[in-house]
């Protein structure tokens, strides 16, 4: 891991940099196989199936035998941690609910705003060397509270045509509609698109590949909305003098393990602490499985020492990182000046795997110093806010001449004359 030593702020920009994710290279890639999903539908996700996941399917829906099969599969401990999981989310998540006030501006005219959940949404579940049955509660419990009518779940399967029986049972704990057997750019095709089989949604979510990555762009453009911008995961540890070396470096290492492009930083006031993380994250890695994945990841982590707390807190804001855990003396201090960051946890026993799983925050959050202007997904992703309003003659009384002078000053004299023809009748 690199070290950097009170770093001036000229150089932040550059040394903050994530791992480049050049989504644009695969623009024709990607492309391509999205325009196949959409003229051909079922018989071409099919054959990308075979190509791409190396299975050959004769249907792409999970059907209910194979859920029943999955609950019998899954052992009796990950399905009470499953279960915890689901209900404390779905605890955070229900708070969340919007209450729309109604509000007279003026005498006669009231307006008010209503939460409408999005009807069909589309849920993308990874699989590969970690499949992410947690993603599967973090999405599908939101959009069930919200009331979606619809929640469709796309994961690729393994190579003997299983869909593996974590991502199955949290998917039946959590509310999803119906669940197909496709991975990559020929899933996010086949939501945003429709198939014979797979119906189109109106809203994509979940993370996923560089390709993923690139074809939720794509259809975000003009076919379907998507939940945000992403990028490879990451996190911040924020620490000083009384921080344990231990935890710092098993935060770090837990996030290094997502993925060779995942990125670890850490901004300590405190030089020794340094030192004994690095010793931390050596002896910590030597006994992870997925410790390749890890250490090439690392090569991505930076160590920065500033001068106080308000330097770090300003490098913090700066970065904006997707997970910020802040392991200081006075942690909750520094949690007041946070601005930029998905999610935040505080003290020396709040890891992100806590949130990753089981707290009960949304785990779904933004990248790559998105955090500057999008939030992490919760209720209002999956909701719509419809206004209305209703005037009363004596509200068209008091607010008519103020829209007639405003329309007739941009010059569109039929916005003025809706108005007028009111007012006329209102006066007889």
């Amino acid at each position: 891991m690199k070290v950097y030593r009170y770093p001036a702020k000229e150089t932040w920009g550059e040394l903050l940099r994530r791992p480049t994710l050049d989504v644009e290279a695969l623009r024709d890639t990607v492309g391509a196989v999205l325009a196949r999903v959409r003229a051909e539908g079922d018989s071409a996700v099919l054959e990308y199936e075979e190509i791409f996941d190396k299975v050959k399917l004769t249907s792409l829906a999970v059907t209910p035998e194979e859920m029943e099969e999955a609950s019998l599969r899954i052992d009796a401990e990950l399905k009470a941690a499953i279960e915890l999981a689901h209900a404390n989310i779905e605890k955070f998540h229900t708070t969340q609910r919007f209450e729309g006030k109604r509000v007279e501006t003026l005498p006669g005219v009231t307006c008010w705003q209503k939460a409408v959940a999005i009807e069909k949404v589309g849920l993308y579940i990874p699989g590969g060397t970690a499949p992410l049955f947690s993603t599967v509660l973090m999405l599908a419990t939101p959009a069930r509270i919200a009331g979606c009518g619809e929640i469709v779940l796309c994961t690729p399967p393994a190579r003997d045509g299983s869909v593996h029986p974590a991502i199955l049972y949290a998917a039946k704990v959590a509310g999803v509609s119906r669940i197909f057997k496709i991975g990559g750019v020929q899933a996010i095709g086949s939501m945003a698109y429709g198939t014979q089989s797979v119906p189109k949604v109106y809203k994509i979510f979940g993370p996923g590949n560089q390709y993923v990555t690139a074809a939720k762009q794509q259809v975000s453009l003009r076919d379907v909305a998507i939940d945000m911008p992403a990028g490879p995961s990451e996190v911040e540890v924020l620490a000083d003098a009384t921080a344990n070396p231990a935890f710092v470096a098993a935060d770090l290492l837990s996030q290094a393990e997502h993925g060779v492009d995942s990125q670890a930083i850490l901004i300590t006031t405190d030089e020794a602490l340094i030192e004994k993380v690095e010793q931390e994250v050596e002896v910590q890695l030597a006994a992870l499985p997925r410790k390749e994945i890890a250490a090439r990841s690392l090569e991505n982590s930076k160590l920065f020492l500033v001068h106080d707390m308000d330097e770090a807190m300003e490098m913090t804001n700066e970065y904006a990182p997707e997970h910020l855990i802040i392991e200081t003396e006075n942690y909750m201090a520094q949690a007041a000046q946070v601005v930029n960051a998905g999610s935040v946890f505080l003290g020396s026993l709040s890891p992100e795997s806590a949130g990753d799983y089981a707290s009960g925050t949304n785990h779904t959050l933004p990248t790559n110093g998105y955090a500057k202007a999008y939030s992490g997904v919760s209720l209002d992703s999956f909701i719509r806010k419809i206004t209305f309003q209703e005037i009363t003659p004596q509200g068209m009384v008091a607010i008519g001449p103020a829209i007639e002078t405003m329309a007739a000053n941009e010059q569109l004299d039929a916005h003025k004359n809706a108005v007028t023809v009111r007012l006329k009748s209102i006066n007889g």
